[in-house]
């Protein structure tokens, strides 16, 4: 099944039809039915949780398109202009506030490629860098809340969203950090800006509070159990509907009813894949492919827990640079969750390492999706920019080790905030949790 998954892909068969190609093909040659596997698919797209992705999107899409990203991208510019490599720091530190809107690395990417990528170009610097920068600083909306990502890993494998959410922090600084570090110390030098002054930093702060109200309003509402991580999205939308478009580019308006047509077309994709990759993880599942590579894994890790994630990043970067990560988390849930109880390792830390890793995947080849779109918006060779995003890949790989060492800072925040994600329990003799 997976190989002519495999094949169909590289044949031109987009993704969902090849996942549901193969997976009837096999079907095939089993007493399940045909109809079954249909039915599987819009099974796997009939999930509450997953609603929260459409609006995550439109979040997104309305941001960029009424152009009020500009004025955070004017905040990052008065915070980290003046550095060493200005621009590329402000990529960094735009993609780090837009992550906590957006949850999605491909409106990251179309963000900065439109608007800073231009003007690294005018201040020299090297188009391969930029387009590797905006890419690999585009991961962060995968771990940063709230996540597309951590959506879809939620909704399937029945872990709390919010926990991931919250968890995605930790790995998400640190990789913005570290791509702060790197583009200061091996990045090209760019251009000398002077430091903002307090009334410029002052000025840009006020013009962005509007929007950056977003990520506040969905973490806040998630964690006071105001509402659902859908609910969350629904009230973002409505506050940019009502609030930032009116107050920030009131003659957007009119265009209201095309970000929404392409939303709607955007949602689409991951949607009917997702459709399509429930029904390859069912088959995956009942011809065992799961609980046989779990055996293989438990096999040569026994129980312990790290060597157990290090096998599983392993499996998941090789699975990255083929498959996408909505799929790739669907197909492979059914190990996840056997590996997950069989080491006894907390639901939320296997998630925030599978969803690490995954993000990881968008920049290596042969698929690397955010890679790809860079280059292109960039205008320049795919090669040049997997070339140049190659010492890039060490932050990436000092994080996800950082994520399977280090479970109690990636925890911490969860455990403050929203303790019931992680396994705790109010103590019964006293005030306060305990936490397993």
């Amino acid at each position: 099944m997976g190989i002519l998954f495999l094949f169909l892909g590289y044949m031109g068969v987009p993704v969902a039809f090849a996942l549901i190609g193969a997976v009837l093909i096999v079907t095939t040659f089993t007493p399940v039915g045909h109809a079954s596997m249909i039915a599987q698919v819009f099974n796997g797209m009939d999930v509450e949780a997953l609603m929260a992705i459409p609006f995550f999107l439109l979040v997104g899409d309305l941001m960029t398109s009424a152009n009020v990203t500009q004025r955070m991208i004017t905040l990052s510019q008065t915070l980290v202009g003046h550095m060493r490599g200005g621009l590329a720091q402000v990529v960094t530190l735009f993609s780090m506030f837009f992550a906590g809107i957006s949850g999605s690395s491909a409106a990251d990417v179309a963000v900065l490629t439109r608007s800073v990528a231009p003007e690294m170009a005018r201040e020299g610097y090297n188009k391969a860098f930029t387009a590797a920068l905006i890419a690999s600083a585009a991961t962060m909306a995968n771990l940063i809340p709230p996540s597309i990502m951590a959506v879809v890993y939620g909704a399937t494998g029945n872990v709390s969203i919010g926990g991931l959410f919250l968890g995605g922090v930790a790995p998400g600084v640190f990789i913005g950090i570290g791509l702060m570090i790197y583009s200061h110390f091996f990045g090209p030098i760019g251009m000398k800006h002077k430091r903002a002054t307090f009334a410029q930093f002052t000025e840009a702060t006020k013009r962005s509070a509007v929007p950056l109200m977003i990520p506040i309003i969905i973490m806040g509402g998630i964690l006071t159990g105001w509402f659902t991580p859908s609910e969350a999205g629904i009230i973002a939308v409505a506050y940019i509907l009502f609030v930032v478009i009116p107050l920030l580019n009131p003659k957007h308006l009119p265009h209201l009813p095309r970000d929404f047509a392409l939303t709607g077309l955007l949602y689409s994709i991951p949607l009917i894949t997702i459709g399509a990759a429930s029904a390859f993880g069912w088959m995956l599942a009942y011809l065992r492919g799961p609980a046989v590579v779990s055996d293989w894994i438990a096999y040569y890790a026994g129980g312990d827990p790290h060597l157990i994630m290090l096998l599983l990043t392993a499996l998941f970067i090789l699975v990255g640079d083929f498959i996408d990560a909505v799929p790739a988390i669907i197909i492979f849930m059914p190990l996840i969750l056997e590996l997950t109880k069989n080491a006894d390792i907390n639901a939320v830390h296997m998630g925030v390492v599978i969803i690490t890793t995954l993000a990881f995947g968008l920049i290596t080849p042969p698929y690397g999706l955010c890679l790809l779109m860079a280059a292109k918006f960039v205008n320049v060779k795919f090669s040049r920019a997997m070339l140049a995003s190659f010492p890039i890949y060490i932050i990436f790989f000092a994080a996800i080790a950082f994520v399977i060492y280090f479970p109690e800072i990636v925890l911490w925040l969860p455990k403050q905030l929203l303790p019931q994600s992680v396994g705790c329990f109010r103590n019964p003799s006293g005030a306060g949790w305990i936490c397993p």
